[in-house]
């Protein structure tokens, strides 16, 4: 199936590509998380119109990729959330709780999508977690996660 990204997806591309999927993720997962729109003739006139959104809020030029990693990997994120007595969170810390912390804790403000976890945060402690920038840069910061 043709479908036209309106969101970064990984491994598969960036908002106003136009990309052919298996029917299935498309209809499953693309298309109901409003990832993607079904691809149509009058679809394109879209395409230029996301991408021109995407300009606008993507990081341009490596070096300004590289000074806002260097804010981020200056920041010290801390996060507090419910935990049970063993150390095991209620629920876990998503995308958006980390974005939202790292620009409490006085950092640049990232989009949620662009924070990626390795897997889940579902414990107190220390985690790394990686934010991409830029298709060659990705910051890795250090996020800890305390008890409420």
């Amino acid at each position: 199936m043709k479908i036209i990204l309106t969101h970064e997806v990984s491994g598969l591309g960036t908002a106003g590509d136009v990309v052919d999927v298996k029917d299935g993720y498309a209809r499953n997962y693309l298309i109901p998380r409003n990832f993607a729109i079904r691809w149509t003739k009058g679809g394109e006139k879209d395409v230029a119109q996301i991408r021109r959104a995407r300009k606008i809020h993507e990081i341009a030029t490596i070096e300004q990729a590289n000074q806002i990693k260097a804010q981020l990997e200056a920041v010290k994120v801390r996060l507090a959330v419910r935990s049970g007595d063993a150390g095991r969170l209620f629920g876990s810390v998503t995308p958006a709780d980390i974005a939202s912390a790292i620009e409490a804790a006085g950092g640049p403000k990232v989009d949620k999508r662009r924070v990626e976890l390795g897997s889940p945060i579902k414990t107190l402690g220390s985690h790394q977690v990686s934010v991409r920038l830029h298709p060659e840069v990705a910051a890795t910061l250090g996020v800890e996660v305390i008890a409420a």
